[in-house]
């Protein structure tokens, strides 16, 4: 899996996949979906910063779990 953020655009990017897209949906005007031949292998994300998608806030209590396992 690979994030990226694009700021100047405001776009944040998603790859779970190398997979070539074979279609896109979408979920509302800034929400698209890449699907591969096995699944999702994409989501963008236009205007992730202006909806408040960004920054990330993961709350303690979830970070502790990961790190206990």
């Amino acid at each position: 899996m690979n994030i990226e953020y694009d700021e100047p655009d405001d776009i944040m990017f998603i790859r779970f996949s190398d997979e070539p897209v074979e279609r896109d949906l979408s979920y509302g005007w800034n929400v698209h979906v890449g699907m591969t031949a096995n699944g999702i292998g994409q989501i963008t994300i236009l205007d992730a910063k202006a909806d408040g998608l960004l920054p990330v806030k993961i709350p303690k209590e979830i970070l502790q779990q990961a790190v206990v396992g």
